[in-house]
């Protein structure tokens, strides 16, 4: 478990006291709940794909680490 602080403005501070008070919860509870609901919001940015790859087989099962087949590329 960890401890947070933060700095609220005169708004968020008002904010979190009407939540408390409305929802009945600790202000670490509303707290949590908050970032849970942010999170879910906000995924994680999945990776770009590069396009094509896996997409097509050459047959050759070491084409890209048997230097043979790599002789003259970028030529």
């Amino acid at each position: 478990m960890a401890t947070v602080q933060a700095r609220l403005d005169d708004e968020s501070t008002k904010e979190l006291a009407d939540l408390v008070r409305r929802l009945g919860w600790s202000r670490s509870r509303v707290m949590r709940e908050a970032i849970r609901v942010l999170a879910a919001i906000h995924p994680p940015a999945k990776r770009p794909k590069i396009k094509g790859v896996g997409e097509f087989a050459s047959g050759i099962s070491d084409l890209g680490s048997n230097k043979k087949h790599l002789k003259g590329f970028g030529r």
